[in-house]
């Protein structure tokens, strides 16, 4: 149940109460809990997880289930998703994918930056003599 922000919790709550005659089990609820990030198009928390740790890069340019799924990745820090073993990862961005679940049930509208563009005009290439005169201040810079 930790995996689920508060809100979704009294939702699943509320939801298991309503379609139930007996008070709910464990399992229910959190079957429940999940079924209501499925109504705002969130997947489970592990799916989200692994779905960011899994992302190529420029992350901003892949197809997102959810903006929600990029941003607790990106405020996890991509370096220490990738680069770290999950049970030090998991707890990080499962707190900041709860942050964002939060926001979504709250109404808020989230949404993936788009990718940096392009230089649009392109640099023309040096010349022949001009090529030969960076590489004779290279050489000397670097004491060659």
């Amino acid at each position: 149940m930790a995996d689920f922000p508060v809100e979704q919790i009294l939702k699943g709550a509320k939801h298991a109460i309503e379609h139930s005659e007996y008070l709910p089990t464990l399992n229910r609820m959190i079957e429940c809990c999940q079924a209501g990030l499925v109504e705002y198009g969130l997947p489970a928390p592990h799916d989200a997880y692994v779905e960011a740790c899994q992302a190529a890069s420029p992350r901003s340019a892949q197809p997102w289930s959810h903006p929600a799924v990029y941003l607790a990745g990106r405020d996890s820090d991509w370096f220490f998703l990738a680069n770290n073993e999950e049970r030090m990862t998991w707890p990080v961005y499962r707190g900041h994918y709860q942050k964002y679940c939060a926001a979504v049930l709250r109404g808020e509208e989230l949404s993936v930056p788009a990718p940096e563009a392009l230089e649009k005009e392109t640099a023309e290439p040096l010349s022949r003599e001009e090529q030969l005169e960076q590489l004779r201040k290279l050489r000397e810079s670097s004491g060659l």
